[in-house]
């Protein structure tokens, strides 16, 4: 006699599904970072990135949850804050504006890195989902961590502060593409920034 059958509960990935383990995910992970670059917010689906990853959808929510965890995980890919920190930070105060400002315009020098991060600030502007993807990857989980690694007064702050200016830097030269902005040398925008977070970032 053979066993009873086990079902599957919604969104529980069958058996030899799950033993892919951590290759699966990553899989998932860089097929939600690709769409959601190409199709934006809106336009993507669970199921669409589903298709690309070549996985059930079942599968995306097992390891993800919703589409707005998804989103997180797909860009968090990107910035990579685990490494981030200890390299702007690992030298000590002196130099960070500087480490900083080349570690941002270097993510979004890269085209492979750009897009995606293209498609959290288009789409910050009229989802909120979007909007808190933005705040906590890169306020929350760089910047924030930066400011306090420096044992300054007031990090929060200090990190928003930072975080507007980059942000504004990335939105004119990448999304708005406002000249002579859009092809200034990177070098020369990073001595030009770099002063500045130095001083939100490090004075007293």
């Amino acid at each position: 006699m053979t066993g009873p059958v086990r079902r599957r509960g919604p969104g529980r990935p069958r058996q030899d599904e799950a033993e892919e383990g951590p290759g699966t995910q990553e899989r998932i992970r860089l097929a939600a970072r690709e769409v959601f670059a190409e199709r934006g917010y809106d336009k993507t689906s669970v199921r669409g990135i589903a298709k690309v990853a070549g996985v059930d959808p079942a599968l995306v929510h097992h390891y993800f949850g919703s589409k707005d965890d998804l989103f997180a995980a797909a860009i968090e890919v990107t910035m990579e804050p685990a490494l981030v920190v200890p390299a702007v930070v690992g030298e000590g105060p002196d130099g960070i504006g500087e480490r900083l400002a080349r570690y941002f315009l270097g993510v979004w020098e890269n085209p492979a890195t750009r897009a995606p991060l293209l498609a959290v600030i288009r789409s910050a502007l009229t989802h909120e989902a979007a909007a808190k993807v933005l705040r906590t990857l890169i306020l929350r989980r760089v910047l924030e961590r930066v400011a306090a690694d420096l044992d300054v007064p007031e990090p929060t702050f200090r990190a928003e502060l930072a975080a507007s200016h980059l942000i504004g830097i990335a939105f004119v030269r990448y999304v708005v593409q406002m000249e002579p902005l859009a092809s200034a040398d990177q070098e020369e925008i990073v001595a030009l920034v770099a002063p500045t977070l130095q001083r939100y970032l490090t004075e007293a």
